[in-house]
């Protein structure tokens, strides 16, 4: 969710994604004596900062996204394919996954609202902070592991290792843990590791956005889709949520206050200003930017199965994507209020693409496209091999 213009404060003003953070970075200015004005250049720049950091993880997460189906249907999980853990595998979501995830994220929030008026505040934010350490160093050395194929010469000396943690003994023996990495996986890991120390100690915005961008970015490319009903579903009551604990209740805010993560994109507004210390944020929550971006990622793999060398519905949505949000900071820098973003992006991103399938006669089509799950392709791939073994 994007929030307005504000003085720093221990807490942006509502309308932040329902698990968004508290000051961005995370620190209080309870001395603040007046309001921060923002110069109409700081706020150009802070609201295209944003939107430019919000396409990035949707363009790149989307195309990433083809390659991940791809290997799926293949029933590929080795080297090649670059996924050779489960935890790299896309995760598809169905229509009862869907239905059932506005409920999901209701619960989670009403629940994070109860434990900040029970618990103190400083414990559970210190919890939280060691989890997003964890999670954001994964999600950043996933997301530059293909960059560093690239950087690394062929002639470097790239060890293969395993890390396997196993139950039992025998024919009982089970495996818990089997994850493989080879040396540019641990020099990805180590980087990855710096930035999650800094973001610790400092807190620093650009940290917090580093990590932002590669939780965005994996969420795009590992969460799938299983077709188009499921994300009309999926965006239809997402939106209905966001617009409920934005403008019906003060849960969402009372969380926002109280909630430190890197789970929103921050650029200071008063960077002009005061450099790298500028401490006057404008936001944006991840949710606003990977549930619209696995819409966009699933038109695009669409396009790649129509077979016909252009990504129409891709573009169409990612258009639609960059309108719906320049609405938002729109209405939201007119009313001076933070805006539930989802109001806006999910008629745009379902809209548009809509539109555009009718005037070209596929809505049918569309509507028809179906991914499968892991699960389902490898028991294709299963079958597909016993077919060659009987012939």
């Amino acid at each position: 969710m994007s929030a307005p213009d504000q003085a720093p404060a221990p807490a942006p003003e509502a309308g932040l994604d329902a698990l968004n953070a508290t000051d961005s970075n995370g620190t209080e200015a309870l001395n603040a004596t007046a309001k921060f004005v923002a110069t109409p250049e700081g706020t150009a720049l802070a609201y295209g900062s944003l939107v430019l950091m919000a396409l990035l993880p949707i363009f790149f997460g989307a195309l990433r996204s083809v390659t991940c189906s791809k290997s799926k249907e293949l029933g590929e999980n080795d080297y090649d394919s670059g996924f050779r853990n489960s935890a790299d595998m896309p995760e598809t979501i169905t229509s009862r996954d869907a239905a059932r995830f506005p409920i999901i994220a209701s619960c989670t929030l009403f629940g994070l609202y109860l434990f900040f008026k029970v618990f103190s505040q400083e414990y559970i934010n210190l919890l939280l902070s060691v989890y997003f350490f964890v999670l954001g160093v994964l999600a950043l050395s996933h997301t530059m592991s293909p960059l560093m194929c690239r950087i690394f010469p062929a002639s470097f000396p790239n060890k293969q290792y395993q890390l396997l943690f196993t139950q039992g003994s025998g024919e009982s023996k089970e495996e818990i843990v089997n994850y493989e990495f080879d040396t540019k996986n641990l020099v990805c890991l180590m980087i990855s590791s710096v930035v999650g120390v800094w973001y610790l100690l400092k807190k620093h915005w650009i940290a917090n956005n580093l990590f932002g961008l590669a939780f965005a970015l994996n969420g795009v490319e590992l969460l799938h889709l299983n077709n188009v009903s499921t994300g009309c579903i999926l965006l239809g009551g997402l939106f209905v949520y966001d617009v409920f604990w934005v403008f019906g209740t003060n849960v969402m805010v009372t969380v926002a206050k109280s909630f430190e993560a890197p789970i929103k994109l921050v650029f200071p507004q008063d960077l002009l200003e005061r450099g790298l210390e500028a401490s006057n944020f404008a936001m944006l929550g991840l949710g606003d930017i990977v549930i619209p971006g696995i819409f966009i990622a699933l038109l695009l793999r669409f396009d790649v199965s129509l077979k016909k060398n252009s990504r129409t519905y891709f573009y169409s949505s990612f258009l639609a994507y960059i309108f719906g949000l320049g609405l938002t900071i729109f209405v939201m820098h007119t009313f001076k209020h933070a805006q539930p973003a989802l109001l806006y992006l999910v008629p745009a991103c379902v809209g548009f693409p809509v539109i555009v399938a009718l005037i070209k006669g596929e809505l049918t089509e569309m509507f028809r496209y179906e991914e499968s799950s892991p699960e389902e392709a490898g028991t294709k791939e299963d079958l597909s091999e016993s077919d060659k073994k009987d012939q």
